[in-house]
């Protein structure tokens, strides 16, 4: 069964520069919680405010930091 999914690049975003989960989670004022489970790509919500955080936060856009794949094959992943 395919489903959709909606694939979060924060661990790129994080890798390109060089940031920890500590790093993000004091540069926003988001929960550690958060952060891990967005990096983790787990997060099952988001709060907007999340998103315009990390967007700020790493100077792009929402579709930079989030991409809706129409079903988890095209994704690469089984889920």
């Amino acid at each position: 069964m395919e489903t959709d999914v909606i694939r979060c690049h924060l661990s790129r975003l994080m890798g390109e520069r060089k940031m920890k989960i500590v790093d993000v989670a004091r540069a926003t004022g988001l929960h550690r919680n958060t952060v891990t489970l967005l990096y983790q790509e787990s997060a099952t919500r988001i709060d907007i405010e999340a998103i315009d955080k990390l967007c700020e936060l790493f100077g792009c856009e929402v579709g930079q930091l989030l991409e809706f794949f129409p079903d988890a094959a095209e994704a690469g992943g089984n889920q």
